[in-house]
């Protein structure tokens, strides 16, 4: 879902904007460079009585956060120490006139070698909230991960009351096997790749998983509070429902972008969004402790890890009780109710809610006329297996990703590169399909050929071109949910429902004055979603979308280099 991934990664569809010369107005003096550095290291890890030497940064799994001001530059070098090659995404930032910082192996940089190094050096242009940044090559995001936390500039306040604490909490994964084993396995017989062993709070397991009990991340809280969770589903490939027990959180930004605040039981959160929340603590004492729960909302055939990872709020004790005769071991633990996996209602009555504030200081400047539309199918296929090979795809085939039934080979040039230097001819081509080259119906019985094609094929994109998109799911090998991720821009989410597509009646019912706005988005199973962007970002962009399969997931790569 939401992010990179796989070696091969399945589709790759990239727009390329015509380059252009634009002024660039630096922020205001207050504005500050902050500097980084990312020692890409192997570190001896324990989790699930199981320990072993991961690829990390700075020796820290979750990685370490990087902390801005809207208006900063951040100059982050990142160098490698490890055996594999490494790139760094920087997720959700705009990257605006910086898109060779923006970090996708073989799209917008070649990898960083073993003893190499490469900074990455961008501004932090109109956003504020919570992203954050990820490997962005094979499977080293299943490590390589960490949050970005952008505060408002100096002197601006939120546009709700300013909380007492302010606590990211990322979900994660973790493998007792290595990752990357794991996937290099799936590449070679075309199956699905092995699920997780557990989900993570910041890191850890929690105590529903075996030998667990004390990896478990805890927040401290007190009496009457108000905290600001910043929340990041850095999964691989799994929606996430959350729920704290006995407590209501107000949403309030979604994807660095301020929302119009409504209260929630429960969250979903997509793999690469992420979510802010409110949580106003009981005003007294509860005498009790409550967990802090996420499980997978699954809407494939194939199998995904159906566990749940456990954090637990935990209320500070008040200073006229005796520390020393208090235990919390005494406390009860309540457990919220978690909605069924496969609560595809729920999902969608959730992401209903979401409105951009559309305020004067916060205006959704969504595109009210269209030049460009594309009509993308999303969904599963296969292509044969190799000669004297034997595949665990279906029908002994392999799997493959695709969109308008193409599925992407990776080159071995960065696409920005080859661009940039005009040496992209036999790199990649510039005619991929807006729309199916053969219409069939998308969410009923799937055609008996399953096989796609093979390509690096791009969409060539004037310079602040109005796009109107529609993400069509489809039931070839089952429908399911497929998050799509939007590297240099935000897009608007103007529409969503079930069924075909029907452009002659759904359009009537877009929102075109308060969609919400924001980097990653569901498609929903067995339906489609409409977005809208204005591709104004030259030398920037890049979309993933990630499929779920059999036994596993695979992802697939969609994108925007704007040039």
């Amino acid at each position: 879902m939401g992010a990179s991934l796989l070696p091969p990664p399945a589709f790759l569809a990239v727009f390329l904007f015509s380059f252009v010369t634009l002024s660039f107005n630096p922020e205001p003096a207050l504005a500050i460079t902050r500097h980084y550095k990312f020692d890409v290291v192997l570190q001896n890890v324990t989790r699930l009585c199981h320990t072993k030497s991961m690829v990390t940064v700075n020796g820290k799994f979750p990685g370490p956060r990087i902390v801005a001001r809207e208006g900063d530059r951040l100059v982050i070098r990142v160098v490698n120490h490890v055996q594999n090659n490494i790139s760094i995404h920087w997720h959700g930032i705009r990257q605006l006139r910086s898109g060779w910082a923006d970090g996708p192996a073989y799209v917008t940089q070649c990898p960083i070698q073993t003893g190499q190094s490469y900074v990455y050096n961008y501004t932090i242009v109109g956003q504020r909230g919570t992203l954050w940044w990820h490997a962005h090559i094979s499977w080293l995001r299943s490590t390589l991960y960490g949050p970005i936390i952008l505060l408002p500039k100096r002197g601006t306040p939120y546009p709700f009351a300013k909380p007492y604490k302010e606590v990211p909490i990322i979900f994660g994964e973790w493998f007792n096997a290595d990752p990357e084993a794991i996937i290099s396995q799936a590449m070679q017989t075309g199956g699905g790749p092995n699920v997780s062993d557990a989900y993570t709070i910041n890191g850890l397991p929690g105590p529903l998983y075996n030998c667990s009990a004390k990896d478990t991340f805890k927040l401290k809280v007190k009496p009457g509070k108000t905290y600001l969770l910043r929340m990041i589903n850095a999964a691989l490939n799994d929606e996430l429902f959350f729920s704290i027990a006995n407590h209501t959180v107000t949403v309030v930004d979604v994807d660095a972008v301020y929302v119009k605040p409504f209260e929630a039981e429960t969250l979903l959160i997509t793999p690469g969004q992420t979510t802010n929340v409110l949580l106003k603590t009981k005003p007294d004492y509860p005498n009790a402790q409550f967990f802090m729960s996420a499980r997978p909302y699954a809407t494939g055939q194939g199998t995904f890890d159906n566990s749940t990872v456990a954090g637990i709020l935990e209320y500070e004790v008040p200073n006229k009780t005796s520390q020393s005769n208090h235990s919390t071991k005494n406390l009860p633990l309540y457990k919220p109710n978690l909605p069924p996996l496969n609560d595809t209602s729920f999902a969608t009555n959730f992401s209903s809610k979401l409105r951009s504030l559309a305020s004067a200081d916060f205006p959704a400047n969504v595109p009210q006329k269209v030049d460009r539309q594309f009509f993308f199918t999303v969904g599963l296929g296969t292509n044969p297996c190799s000669k004297n090979q034997t595949c665990q795809g279906p029908n002994g085939t392999r799997f493959a990703a695709s969109v308008n039934n193409i599925s992407f080979v990776m080159p071995t040039t960065a696409l920005l590169q080859a661009h940039h230097f005009g040496q992209s001819k036999g790199v990649y081509s510039p005619y991929f399909p807006i729309s199916p080259l053969i219409p069939f119906n998308y969410t009923g019985t799937p055609p008996n050929n399953t096989m796609v094609s093979n390509g690096t094929k791009l969409v060539v994109l004037p310079f602040n071109t109005s796009v109107e998109l529609i993400m069509q799911d489809t039931s070839i090998l089952g429908a399911e949910s497929h998050p799509l991720h939007l590297h240099g821009f935000n897009f608007f989410v103007v529409g969503q429902g079930f069924g075909n597509f029907d452009p002659s009646k759904d359009p009537a019912n877009f929102n075109l004055v308060d969609p919400v706005e924001r980097n990653t988005v569901g498609v929903p199973s067995g339906g489609w979603v409409a977005i809208r962007f204005l591709a104004d970002n030259p030398a920037s962009s890049f979309a993933d979308m990630l499929s779920f399969v059999d036994d596993g997931r695979h992802q697939v790569y969609g994108s925007c280099i704007a040039i």
